[in-house]
């Protein structure tokens, strides 16, 4: 049964979908099977992985509305071991659309039971909202990885990411958990990161992973040219890190 990993922060900016494209190839570098989804309307996990999402018959969206099955809309290997269900602009829709739906926050946990099983992890690349859609990769989740920037507010988004974690853990879904938290853009000439890290560290009684991504420009750049940092330039800063979340992903996991 694969591990339903939601990748969230109601804070923008902080590399909530970098994490999600990188991670999840670094993992299926590994050999493990994976599933990656876009539940993000902008669509840019769908763009980094060079899909052009926008000419795409089925995507979150119609599956949300049921007018695709789940197996109908996932794109199967896009880099080796890893398959995606992506998203587009349509998406931003549902909410309004499916405002009046039944057991609206549990449409994506009930597709994805359907597969769940054929994959080692599954991860949700969340918009930067506490939307519907956030909602629905929460209760389709088994546990929340949050991507903090090294910056002043972070302790800020993260203190409201974790008490949306705990409200849909009493009302929706019992189970979830905080898969941990990663620092992002750590700059080690820069004293604030290492001071930001040790801040969270003091407060945090969660998992936080050692691995620190690192600002690096390769990792800006391979979006743009639709891949993950492993298949872009593998040899980069940005490759060994989150090779390195991989595997600390994967052992706790084990």
């Amino acid at each position: 049964m694969g591990k339903v990993i939601a990748i969230a922060n109601q804070k923008g900016g902080v590399g909530k979908t970098t994490t999600a494209i990188n991670l999840a190839a670094c993992v299926a570098e590994k050999g493990k099977k994976v599933l990656v989804i876009d539940t993000d309307p902008q669509g840019n996990t769908s763009t980094g992985f060079g899909i052009q999402k926008n000419e795409l018959e089925n995507t979150v969206y119609e599956l949300m509305r049921g007018e695709c099955s789940v197996k109908e809309c996932v794109i199967p290997d896009v880099v080796e071991n890893l398959s995606l269900i992506p998203s587009n602009v349509n998406l931003a829709a549902a909410e309004i659309e499916l405002v009046d739906e039944d057991r609206k926050e549990y449409i994506l946990k009930n597709e994805l039971d359907w597969i769940k099983d054929q994959y080692d992890f599954i991860f949700i690349d969340c918009p930067p909202s506490l939307s519907m859609l956030t909602v629905n990769a929460m209760t389709a989740a088994d546990s929340v990885l949050v991507p903090i920037q090294c910056e002043y507010y972070a302790l800020e988004g993260l203190s409201q990411l974790i008490t949306t974690v705990n409200l849909i853990k009493r009302k929706i879904n019992p189970a979830l958990s905080l898969e941990g938290v990663v620092f992002t853009m750590y700059d080690s000439r820069n004293n604030l990161s290492a001071e930001v890290v040790e801040n969270v560290k003091e407060v945090m009684q969660e998992r936080i992973f050692e691995t620190l991504i690192p600002r690096n420009v390769r990792l800006a750049e391979a979006p743009s040219y639709g891949q993950p940092i492993n298949v872009y330039d593998d040899k980069s800063a940005g490759a060994e890190a989150y090779r390195k979340l991989a595997e600390e992903l994967i052992k706790v996991n084990a």
